[in-house]
């Protein structure tokens, strides 16, 4: 892992592979900035510019910043952030008690790919749903016993289709926040162990926009 320290010899990072903050981003770190607590030990995954890490920073005990992006790591580490290049949970031992993440969203086909390390924070496959099934397949392997997650989706992705995907792994999705930004809505879903979330999904298909 790479020290909390930033090192003033690193380089600067490549800002135009490095998703930049947007409306998902803000949305998460709003939810982000309710759900932590002092005591917790953080993951961010996919961290991007590490605009929620750095925020969250002086509000929990701990916390780590991961991208597959090495540009979006060493954006991270400038700011002085713990670090960890990493595809998903590969490589993490680590139990957290709260796990962020802005995953890749958008239905992609092959042809609608972008080069670089920017098509990573954009590309979430045919169906919108690839990275996010992975994140629920090391979900529970990562997680605290009072453990939660805030994934950041769009109603592209699917919201019912990724509640089903987590009921499948033993997880149980509840929408938290929801904005409406152009042809989509953003949700964030809290997830948690089956039976520690008091609401599912249902109801969040009729296009409502603002918290729920």
């Amino acid at each position: 892992m790479a020290g909390s320290m930033s090192d003033p010899s690193c380089r600067r990072p490549d800002l135009a592979q490095v998703y930049p903050p947007a409306e998902d981003t803000f949305l998460l770190l709003e939810a982000a900035k309710e759900e932590a607590g002092p005591d917790d030990l953080v993951l961010e995954m996919g961290c991007g510019r590490a605009i929620i890490s750095e925020e969250l920073a002086g509000r929990v005990r701990r916390i780590v910043a991961t991208d597959l992006n090495p540009e979006a790591v060493l954006c991270a580490r400038n700011k002085g952030l713990g670090t960890v290049r990493a595809d998903l949970f590969r490589g993490l031992k680590s139990r957290f008690d709260l796990i962020l993440f802005n995953a890749p969203y958008l239905p992609t086909a092959p042809e609608e790919r972008v080069e670089g390390w920017i098509n990573l924070a954009l590309d979430g496959g045919i169906s919108g749903r690839e990275t996010v099934e992975r994140f629920l397949d090391g979900l529970a392997d990562h997680l605290t016993e009072q453990g939660r997650a805030l994934l950041l989706i769009s109603s592209l992705t699917g919201a019912e289709q990724v509640a089903s995907a987590a009921a499948e792994r033993g997880l149980k999705a509840k929408a938290i926040r929801e904005q409406r930004v152009f042809f989509e809505r953003l949700l964030v879903l809290r997830i948690t162990s089956a039976g520690k979330a008091d609401e599912d999904l249902t109801g969040l298909t009729g296009g409502s926009s603002g918290q729920i």
